[in-house]
């Protein structure tokens, strides 16, 4: 019988003399210093990076301490990282002209990475309507694909031993409650157009959630009565267009006679926008300093017209 040497696997050099301890250290997350250009966004990352006050702020510590907190990424098959957490970091460093940030290199799997990034970014103070109703839909996703997987026994999954369901960890995990999460997520069946409305705080959250409901041309319709009436919605308005899609009642005429309804105080309403404004005062002044003036002179016009009646 002959035999297989071709089979037979000779053990390295470097494996004769490396121990189980080296092996196990070179296995170990270390944090190293990543050209920038070898970082890349993470797929459908729903947080923007938008260059604000608090970015210009991160801009400025970073110049002064330096990143301190390592971003966190993972390898591609394409060559590079893709990041994980760190994507406001990584702009900061860009503005502040440094080519490298401090990383941590994990290996993990897409489920996992959607977790890690979303969970990061959740902890910031200030985040928009459309940014934590994307964030909540990815996290669910893949906290129900991770429970549907034998093979794992990460901490992730564990709620399913407990009786928990995937949406109830999502919200525990935000401090918010299960239907507070399926409102948010409700809000990614909002054309782009009418998200970016809700953004701006032109249209508050409940009356956002129910137009959520209305069928995508009945959105683009929408935003047309909305441009013809310039005006948006309120809750009972919002949710009278609902009910009447749910009937396949609701045509750009319906919209526009509700959308041109006297919303309630509207009449005393005032709106002084900075558009109006700004021109009568000195390109200095701040709006604090603006909205200060108008009263000092409102005053002292009320002070006049007493004057003249008495």
């Amino acid at each position: 019988m002959k035999s297989s040497v071709k089979n037979i696997r000779l053990t390295s050099v470097d494996e004769l003399f490396s121990t189980a301890e080296s092996r196990a250290d070179e296995n170990r997350e270390k944090v190293i210093d990543v050209s920038l250009i070898e970082l890349f966004p993470f797929k459908d990352h729903p947080f923007k990076v938008v260059d604000n006050e608090a970015m210009f702020d991160t801009d400025e510590s970073v110049k002064q301490y330096g990143v301190l907190v390592p971003a966190i990424a993972r390898p591609r098959k394409e060559g590079g990282y893709e990041l994980v957490s760190g994507h406001r970091r990584k702009r900061a460093c860009e503005l502040a002209e440094i080519s490298t940030m401090p990383v941590i290199i994990r290996n993990i799997d897409d489920d996992a990475a959607t977790i890690i990034m979303v969970d990061s970014n959740l902890q910031r103070e200030s985040i928009l309507p459309s940014e934590r109703a994307f964030a909540f839909k990815l996290k669910l996703e893949a906290i129900k694909r991770q429970g549907s997987r034998l093979d794992l026994t990460c901490t992730q999954v564990g709620h399913k031993l407990n009786g928990k369901k995937s949406v109830d960890l999502v919200a525990e995990q935000a401090g918010s409650s299960r239907n507070q999460v399926h409102r948010y997520i409700r809000l990614t069946e909002l054309i782009p157009e009418l998200l970016t409305i809700v953004d701006e705080k032109k249209i508050a959250f409940n009356p956002a959630v129910e137009l959520s409901y209305l069928k995508e041309e009945e959105q683009k319709d929408l935003l047309e009565a909305m441009d013809m009436e310039q005006a948006t919605p309120s809750l009972s308005q919002a949710q009278r267009l609902k009910k009447f899609s749910a009937q396949d009642k609701l045509t750009l005429d319906v919209m526009g006679a509700i959308m041109s309804e006297e919303k309630k105080g509207e009449i005393e309403k005032v709106t002084l926008t900075g558009d109006k404004i700004k021109k009568y005062f000195p390109k200095s002044y701040t709006p604090q300093q603006m909205e200060s003036t108008i009263i000092k002179l409102l005053e002292s016009w009320h002070k006049k017209r007493m004057q003249q009646q008495e």
